[in-house]
């Protein structure tokens, strides 16, 4: 890897198109000779593409019938495949949908349902990332074209591998190197950049094809946090599957010759200077070398349970506390429970966030799902974690539970912040220390690094993991036979010929509702 030193310039300064970041992100899309055959990729990365597509297909089953889901999934239907005959194979195909979309909407529509439960793969460091939402945009365009006709037609699985290896490594690279989230920057505008990137891999694109299509991308999916403040919307769960969409769209618009605002990053009037951190600060972007292996996916890891990424070692910590010590459970024997823990987990999802709504019964599950104190008191009191039920109405607005709940808070610190950003990921912590005080005057005393799951916790997902979640969100949902039938596709990837890359959705009886302006 090599740390690539990027900041804020003046136009006078006429920075080469060769030094920008936007450049060298679509040279490492375009440079394939780390992996010019899948064979000479790590079989680990290629092992962990195959489990993230299985992942991100059970946390999309899940949310088939979710209001936000079937919303984007009708926009879908309502732009159905165009050009030649959609049995012929043109087209994406959605989650829960017969027929073939263009590939914007299929990405849309299953962007959202990948995204509705907050439930896939995470990367954190200097800034946040769902690295797995670069798949659905991907996967989309792939099926599209896997049995056209032109210059891009034919693509396999193989390729679909490929193209997701320099996805990840883009937005995890972007997220280890640039902080959008001090500024109030959403983190989807490292995705953006970081599809355009994969879909430049998947097309054997030329680099600056791929170069106007990060800039683009990146120009076109920069916008603020307020969607993951105060009172959370359903365009949580939109904003990825949007940011996906306009990536398509860029590459498309480059292909046809189309230019981008450049520098995106480094002009005056660019990211840095005027959404960043300014003139004189300086970013360091690592990226592989030229005929470096891409390994960036492997720095990266699931969740085990259906909640912001910074609650997931504190949703295993407080089951085991609960079932140790029955007093954490009820709000009558606690004074206090004190959660120390890092920055960012303090004031994104913890009571330094100064948002009422985390303490708040009646808050969306968006919010819900962005409150440590709600999510700790309902791990204690039931000594686990669900998709659903845990944020069910009745569920939060239990008065024994909300009782607890206002007795829980976040305090900052450094150590659990130093933890946080330690440069080595299987080093790096994102729980913290529960101090409680009980009613009797004892204290009870513990602290978690990170999740169960994580790559270094106590029990790492593998492979049988991923499978498992899928067949425990499939549930009621898919049939038998389906559940099998994606798993033995999916699992397939890196050898599926193109006519078997449509099948890489899951086919439900799930109804959708007319509505909107289609």
């Amino acid at each position: 890897m090599k740390a690539h030193q990027v900041r804020a310039h003046r136009s006078d300064e006429n920075l080469p198109r060769e030094e920008q970041l936007a450049w060298k992100l679509a040279q490492l899309a375009t440079d394939t000779s780390a992996f010019a055959d899948i064979d000479d990729l790590d079989a680990a990365v290629v092992d962990m593409i195959v489990n993230r597509v299985i992942d991100d297909a059970a946390v999309a089953t899940a949310s088939l019938t979710r209001a936000p889901v079937v919303a984007a999934r009708a926009q879908a239907m309502a732009h159905p495949a165009t050009g030649a005959a959609p049995s012929q194979g043109t087209g994406s195909t959605v989650h829960g949908a017969p027929g073939r979309y263009g590939p914007e909407w299929a990405a849309w529509a299953n962007g959202v349902a990948v995204r509705e439960l907050d439930f896939h793969d995470t990367f954190l460091a200097a800034d946040y990332s769902h690295p797995g939402d670069n798949i659905p945009p991907i996967v989309a365009v792939a099926q599209h074209l896997a049995a056209s006709q032109g210059p891009h037609g034919g693509t396999d699985g193989a390729d679909v591998v490929r193209a997701l290896v320099t996805a990840y490594e883009v937005q995890i690279d972007l997220v280890r190197g640039i902080c959008l989230h001090e500024h109030k920057i959403d983190h989807v505008a490292h995705l953006g950049p970081s599809v355009a990137a994969g879909l430049g891999t998947l097309l054997r694109l030329p680099t600056e094809q791929v170069f106007h299509a990060i800039g683009q991308a990146l120009h076109t999916t920069t916008a603020t946090r307020q969607s993951r403040k105060g009172e959370i919307s359903t365009w949580k769960a939109h904003a990825p599957a949007f940011a996906g969409k306009v990536a398509i769209e860029a590459v498309d618009r480059a292909m046809r010759g189309q230019t981008s605002p450049t520098p995106i990053y480094e002009g005056e009037d660019g990211v840095i200077a005027r959404l960043l951190s300014g003139f004189g600060h300086v970013y360091e972007v690592p990226l592989p070398e030229a005929g470096e292996q891409r390994r960036g996916i492997l720095d990266s890891y699931t969740k085990e349970h259906s909640a912001e990424y910074q609650a997931q070692a504190w949703i295993d910590l407080a089951r085991r506390l609960g079932e140790k010590y029955p007093a954490l459970r009820d709000p009558s024997q606690v004074r206090s429970i004190v959660l120390h823990t890092s920055h960012h987990t303090h004031y994104v999802i913890g009571s330094g966030a100064n948002d009422p709504q985390k303490y708040d019964p009646t808050a969306s599950r968006e919010t819900l799902d962005h409150s440590i104190p709600y999510i700790v008191a309902v791990a204690l009191q039931d000594g686990g974690w669900h998709h659903e039920r845990s944020y069910t109405p009745e569920r939060a607005g239990r008065a024994d539970t909300v009782a607890l709940w206002q007795k829980i808070a976040t305090v900052e610190d450094p150590e659990w912040s130093r933890r946080y950003h330690e440069p080595d990921p299987m080093q790096r912590a994102f729980g913290g220390r529960l101090e409680a005080e009980l009613a009797d005057g004892s204290r009870i005393v513990d602290e978690i690094a990170v999740a169960d799951a994580h790559p270094a916790g106590a029990r790492p997902f593998a492979r049988a993991d991923y499978v498992a979640k899928f067949r425990t969100l499939a549930q009621g949902v898919l049939d038998d036979d389906e559940v099998e039938r994606f798993l033995g596709v999916a699992q397939r990837l890196p050898e599926l010929e193109p006519g078997e890359l449509s099948q890489l959705t899951v086919r439900a009886r799930v109804s959708t509702p007319a509505g909107g302006l289609f």
